[in-house]
Order: structure tokens, then C-alpha cells, then sequence
């Protein structure tokens, strides 16, 4: 059984996904083993951040062999004067999963600073120059497709040393202070940060805590363990199945009465605070008794 995923920026509204999917399909030797899974079709166009994000927060649910298709920002950039400045086809093996995509940045952004197996870069893909017409479905599904039928890595590109690297927005830590970002608003309005709990619990599990945001009326003293925890309407904080700090409101949905990001103003790239107190400070002396 082959798994194949597709994480896009080409929406539902025209013809480019069900393009994708029938090469896949028409491609693959055994078509009645081979399962298509829609991670995202709705990433913001060229936005390899976001592709990352919604990809590495899937993979662990997937199985060893899946094959993992990312055609954001797909088409490749031949530089010979500067090859380091080049984006080339590439094949990623990491988990023990494969991820095919142009070597755009988005590869460094699923794997961060952990270890991985292999990287190859597929240039006689690049022989046709009609193929950049439509470089997901020309250039990434045909090695996507050899994948699958069971062609190994190395009969298809040339194994390199490493990936084109992209750093991405991280929270900082000072002072009884972390200062992060919102880096993703999930359907619901949900807000997601990329402030972790290891950084937080670097505080100690007892000190005292104000999360603020745009609002500062609307502070978060308090780490909740699910929405269930505060009543319908509440807002609350509490550590997603990432491991990210997750801003919600319980029951709250923007196609609805409205998610976090709307009824407490929050926006992507926007700041989030979590002011802790000082040892010594009167809250903590309160907290000993």
C-alpha cells in the first residue's frame, strides 16, 4: 500500500488538485493500493512557513513509506553562476517518510535542528523546459510516482550533503519574559503560537504568569488542559497537541460567534507576552501561604 499526501496552495476552486491527483493515480503501477490524503489545499500562495507547519504537525500520524507531496512555491530556480542560490527538485527522507517538494527552504522548516536520512536532488527533471508550466504536476508528481512503484531514492536523484535552509520566527526568552508570535489561526479562530512548553516550563511550574496580547484587557493568568476547562465563551490558554501554546475561546468558531483571533483581536505575526513574576515578588510570597 503506497500513502501519498499533498499539501498545496492551489485551493479547491479550480482544476489543479484533481490534476494533481489523477497524474498520481494514472502513474502508479498498483492503483487500487495507493491511498491520496488532503493534508491542506489552502496554505497562503508561496507561503513555505505555513506549509511546513501544517505538514510537521501530521507526520507523526503517519505510517513508515508515506510519501509526503508539497508543491508550494514549486517551480525551480536554476542559478550557475551561484548554485547555493538554486531550488531544485528534491526528495527528503526523514521518520522514515518521504517528502518531495522543490528544495525551497520548506524542507529545513518540517525537519528544524533534528537529524534525517537522505537528501537527493532530482535535476533530469529539469531536461524539459515545458514542464515548468506546471512544475507540481510535470516536475514533483512523476518523482512522487517512482516513489511509489518502489524506485529507490538513488535511481532517481543524486544524493547531496544538505538542504537549502530557512530559519523561521522563533519565541524569545528574557528576563522573567517570553515574547512570541502567532504563527498560525486554525479554521475554529483558534490561535497558535510558537511559544512551546519547554520554554515556558523553564519558568517553574509555579511562578506566576500574565500571557498578554493586543488587548491587554484580555490577559490569561492561567494554563487551562483543554477548552473544556472554562465556560462556553471563556478565553483560555492551554499547550496543543504540539506541544505550542494554543489560544481559544471554548465553543468559539469564526464561521460561527466568532474564534479568538476576532473577539480578542488577534492577527498572524501579531506579539504575545507571557510576563512572569519575579522571585521575591508579592505574588510569589502570596503564593507560600
Amino acid at each position: 500500500m503506497s500513502i501519498i499526501t499533498l499539501t498545496t496552495d492551489m485551493g479547491l476552486s479550480d482544476h489543479y488538485v484533481a490534476s494533481l491527483k489523477g497524474s498520481l493515480l494514472k502513474g502508479v503501477s498498483d492503483k487500487q493500493s495507493v491511498h491520496l490524503v488532503d493534508v491542506t489545499h489552502f496554505v497562503n500562495a508561496f507561503d513555505i512557513v505555513q506549509a511546513a507547519f501544517q505538514l510537521r504537525n501530521c507526520i507523526a500520524d503517519f505510517p513508515d513509506g508515506t510519501i509526503h507531496l508539497i508543491t508550494v512555491d514549486s517551480e525551480p530556480i536554476i542559478n550557475y553562476g551561484s548554485p547555493h542560490l538554486s531550488s531544485l527538485p528534491a526528495i527528503l527522507l526523514y521518520k522514515n517518510q518521504y517528502f518531495v517538494s522543490n528544495d525551497n527552504g520548506v524542507l529545513s522548516l518540517i525537519v528544524g535542528e533534528n537529524s534525517y536520512d537522505g537528501i537527493w536532488h532530482v535535476e533530469d527533471a529539469l531536461s524539459k523546459p515545458s514542464a515548468f508550466i506546471f512544475p507540481a504536476k510535470n516536475i514533483l508528481v512523476p518523482i512522487a510516482v517512482k516513489l511509489a512503484n518502489g524506485i529507490s531514492p538513488d535511481e532517481i536523484g543524486e544524493k547531496v550533503d544538505s538542504f537549502k535552509r530557512m530559519t523561521s520566527l522563533n519565541a524569545v526568552l528574557e528576563p522573567n519574559l517570553i515574547r512570541g508570535n502567532i504563527i498560525h489561526i486554525d479554521y475554529y479562530g483558534n490561535v497558535i503560537t510558537n511559544i512551546d512548553k519547554e520554554l515556558f516550563n523553564r519558568f517553574g511550574e509555579n511562578t506566576p504568569f500574565s500571557i498578554t496580547f493586543r488587548k491587554k484587557e484580555y490577559y490569561i493568568d492561567q494554563i487551562s488542559v483543554s477548552y473544556g476547562d472554562v465556560v462556553p465563551g471563556e478565553r483560555l490558554a492551554f499547550f496543543n497537541s504540539s506541544g505550542l501554546l494554543e489560544i481559544a475561546i471554548n465553543r468559539g468558531a469564526r464561521t460561527r460567534n466568532g474564534g479568538a483571533n476576532t473577539l480578542l483581536g488577534l492577527a498572524l505575526n501579531d506579539t504575545i507576552r507571557i510576563d512572569f513574576s519575579p522571585a521575591g515578588s508579592k505574588e510569589t510570597l502570596e503564593s507560600l501561604f
